[in-house]
């Protein structure tokens, strides 16, 4: 997914205080912020697709092993990658981090100020 080289597009569980700390950040870095909350956006395969290929990652990658529902119905579980994909398309709140992509680039913001390594 290819966005603006000016514009940083956060995909953010809006409930979690270091995501929101994420976006604060990203304000602080440009004026050009577009925020999703992640059971908004991406909602397609496709999009989560180029971002999984912008970020470098599988999907099973993204999600936090520690929540309840992930060990109550996946863990241990083994899928293919469509299976993974589904799980982050379908559980978004599974995913572990806000995910930040500008221009072609994309990363993973485990630490708000991870947010910095889009503007180098």
């Amino acid at each position: 997914m290819k966005t603006n080289n000016r514009e940083i597009l956060i995909y953010y569980n809006p409930e979690s205080n270091a995501d929101k700390k994420t976006v604060a950040f990203a304000r602080s870095v440009s004026p050009h912020i577009r925020t999703y909350a992640f059971n908004q956006n991406p909602s397609t395969n496709t999009s989560w697709q180029m971002i999984l290929l912008s970020l470098g990652k599988e999907p099973k990658e993204l999600l936090n092993k520690a929540h309840p529902f992930y060990q109550k119905n996946l863990r241990g579980k083994e899928f293919d990658r469509e299976d993974w994909l589904k799980v982050l398309l379908h559980n978004p709140e599974l995913i572990k981090a806000p995910v930040a992509v500008r221009g072609n680039k994309a990363i993973l913001c485990n630490n708000p100020t991870d947010i910095y390594r889009l503007t180098a």
